[in-house]
């Protein structure tokens, strides 16, 4: 026979605790309360006062002993609160663990496919193009997933190189775009330059423009249309800047927003567009940003509607 697994579920342990605790509270002051009434009526029936016989200390005693179950119960709560947490990590880990291992072994297939093919096969030049074509997108693609994966750690350890620099921000982005152009291709990615003057702030360039290519590359990936697009403006409200990258892409569920920034974290779906990557971009883009003293938000208007994040900056005029 089978042992009931519920019984051991954390939620189910919290909730019999909490009630185990507050029946004891409750039975404790019950049974006051009875012993009071009958030493009350024993002190009237022998004459005695009944402040003798109920001392007003008892009070605070049990003050005292509802301030220890409050705690107690805090204390059970946030314990309860910390393993549904470890829980949930562990179940982002291992989706984490499963998705990336694919993420590696599909390419690692594929070329072996291809060399296979090149060594067994006498195929004409154009077909060995074709090939060559298709195994330089796998190990870009390789090198793409080990490279957040050393980004991660670089990050994590705070042993990220570079100093920060004052660079304004406007061309330090339209510069990125524009000389990697190679790593866009099909992309429509629109860099607005606002009127008046520079937008000047200190910032790490390595791990900006890592900022920049995760932004860029997640708006690419999760997108239905022949073209993607990114457009990307920059505005100034009270003490903050304000940039936005916005994108024609699959948009966001209410669900998803809080939670895409989290480590691990994919988007599931139902359809072809479920469960790309390995769920480390938007986490290495929350990092950078805090890092620069900033925070990154999205929102968007719906499925098939686009996302748009927003970068906010502290800023002085």
């Amino acid at each position: 026979m089978k042992r009931a697994k519920w019984f051991y579920h954390p939620i189910f342990i919290f909730i019999f605790s909490i009630l185990a605790l507050c029946t004891s509270l409750f039975l404790y002051i019950y049974w006051y309360m009875k012993v009071s009434t009958g030493l009350e009526t024993l002190a009237q029936k022998f004459s005695i006062a009944p402040e003798q016989a109920l001392k007003s200390e008892t009070w605070v005693v049990i003050l005292v002993l509802s301030i220890l179950v409050g705690i107690i119960l805090m204390g059970i709560f946030t314990i309860f609160v910390y393993n549904q947490k470890t829980l949930q990590l562990y179940r982002l880990q291992h989706n984490f663990i499963n998705n990336f291992t694919h993420e590696l072994k599909t390419p690692v297939t594929s070329l072996k496919l291809y060399l296979e093919t090149f060594l067994k096969h006498d195929i004409s030049r154009d077909d060995q193009l074709r090939y060559i074509r298709y195994m330089l997108q796998d190990v870009s693609r390789l090198s793409d997933n080990i490279s957040r994966i050393l980004d991660l750690a670089r990050i994590e350890s705070k042993s990220y190189g570079g100093e920060f620099v004052m660079s304004d921000l406007v061309q330090l982005t339209a510069d990125f775009y524009g000389n990697n152009r190679h790593l866009f291709q099909n992309c429509q990615i629109r860099v607005h330059r606002p009127p008046g003057p520079s937008f000047l702030y200190p910032v790490n360039v390595s791990l900006f423009e890592m900022l920049l290519i995760n932004l860029a590359t997640n708006a690419i990936k999760y997108n239905r249309s022949g073209t993607p697009q990114v457009d990307i403006s920059f505005e100034l409200q009270k003490r903050n800047l304000h940039i936005h990258f916005a994108d024609n892409g699959i948009g966001l569920e209410k669900g998803d927003i809080k939670r895409i920034f989290r480590k691990f974290y994919q988007v599931g779906r139902s359809d072809d567009m479920s469960a790309k990557g390995s769920g480390l971009g938007l986490y290495l883009v929350q990092s950078i940003a805090r890092i620069h003293r900033g925070k990154i938000s999205a929102r968007s208007r719906g499925r098939d509607r686009g996302t748009t994040f927003t970068l906010r900056l502290p800023f002085r005029t």
